[in-house]
């Protein structure tokens, strides 16, 4: 049906002479097609003229006019109706019908002509409404283009602001229990404004992101930033695409939950080793984050109802998916899988 709904949006706005680039062209396209309704017209007409030879020479006419008004303008309809009226008139008058059968059907001729006038006139009345209505309609998408543009740029701005006046009050701060604090909300400011830098090329409505480079770049920078050099970090992605939405609500999970596991995996410099694996078949999809710290000896963050649970719960609704966590002796897994729907082959 989207298909089908595509396909007639596209007829109903065709104009050949949109497909070329100069006003000559143009009009020699507008003048061929007006020809070829007109030529068309003559041939459907001698074939109805086999078994019916007494059908009205001017009744093809409409059509073939009002076809080439309306994907021509009126010149590819003038033309239509000078070739086919012409012929029409030819084949009328070339008889010997006598004088009084020439009046009547020169009377006929000028109200067929008069009427497919007026054929004329309203399907380009109704063509230049359609096409001033698609010219109005791409005006409002590309401003609404240009003001997306300009408020994620603003809002792309504003948590680099945010984050920067962070990092100043965390300076003044002596505490470490607060600066821990201000490291977690800076933390989380600057993934939004990742997520913004990364996707603000983005427009539209069904825009898609590829998610390897997109999780590759979010996974270097978290890591970089909280955990130390003896932990080691792996990320596995595959090679797929999901909306927008989807993509970065999955970023801020997978930020999230690295944020945990740089605060309780790895305490006191413990070496380590941190996978990020991103996987997808068909329409299903799985993020799971795995460590090898302390598993089940460090208090189980995301069961405790502080902030960092809520905020993985709120990223899981986002991505529409289910997310779990699972504690070890051997380490803790944080996933987050969804059963389909949303994931595309890039």
């Amino acid at each position: 049906m989207a298909r089908r709904g595509n396909q007639l949006h596209r007829l109903t706005h065709f104009d050949i002479a949109r497909r070329f680039d100069t006003p000559a062209k143009r009009a020699v396209a507008r003048i061929t097609l007006g020809v070829a309704c007109g030529l068309l017209m003559i041939g459907l007409r001698m074939l109805v003229g086999i078994w019916a030879p007494g059908t009205g020479l001017f009744s093809l006419i409409y059509p073939a006019v009002l076809l080439a008004t309306l994907y021509g303008r009126w010149e590819a309809g003038l033309v239509a109706f000078a070739v086919a009226f012409g012929w029409a008139c030819y084949q009328t008058f070339a008889m010997d019908i006598g004088v009084r059968m020439e009046t009547q059907a020169a009377s006929i001729a000028g109200l067929n002509a008069l009427s497919i006038l007026v054929v004329l006139i309203f399907a380009e009345t109704f063509r230049y409404a359609v096409e001033h209505e698609r010219l109005q309609r791409e005006a409002e998408i590309e401003r609404r283009a240009v003001l997306l543009a300009e408020l994620e740029h603003r809002t792309k701005n504003n948590f680099a602001l945010v984050a920067s006046l962070l990092e100043l009050q965390k300076r003044r701060e002596g505490s470490k229990q607060i600066v821990r604090a201000f490291d977690d909300a800076i933390g989380r400011v600057r993934t939004f404004a990742e997520a913004y830098t990364h996707l603000a090329g983005e427009q539209g409505e069904g825009v898609v992101v590829e998610m390897r480079p997109y999780l590759h770049r979010m996974v270097e920078r978290v890591s970089g930033a909280m955990l130390p050099p003896e932990v080691k970090v792996e990320a596995r992605c595959a090679d797929v695409s999901l909306p927008r939405e989807s993509a970065v609500a999955i970023g801020l999970f997978a930020n999230e939950a690295l944020t945990n596991c740089a605060k309780y995996a790895f305490p006191q410099s413990r070496p380590g080793k941190v996978v990020v694996h991103f996987e997808a078949q068909g329409e299903k999809w799985r993020l799971v984050i795995r460590d090898n710290g302390v598993g089940n000896a460090a208090p189980p963050p995301t069961t405790t109802g502080g902030i960092g649970s809520k905020l993985l719960e709120a990223f899981a609704r986002q991505a529409r998916a289910r997310h779990a966590t699972r504690f070890g002796p051997e380490g803790c897994e944080v996933s987050l899988s969804c059963d389909g729907g949303d994931a595309r082959a890039a």
